[in-house]
């Protein structure tokens, strides 16, 4: 019974982040993506502007 207990209070966040309004998983991982195409943008420019060429 008492490690039961001991595992609910292992897995709560800390007392000042359980007050922040944490975003969902996905939205992070859309943000992510969006991050990856925007410098693979910056860094490849000139290869893609070329393509069209």
């Amino acid at each position: 019974m008492s490690d039961i207990g001991t595992e609910e209070s292992k897995n709560k966040p800390p007392h000042k982040m359980a007050r922040l309004a944490w975003p969902k998983s996905k939205y992070g991982v859309i943000l992510a993506i969006i991050i990856i195409m925007t410098v693979s943008l910056i860094n490849y420019k000139d290869i893609i502007f070329s393509l069209f060429k």
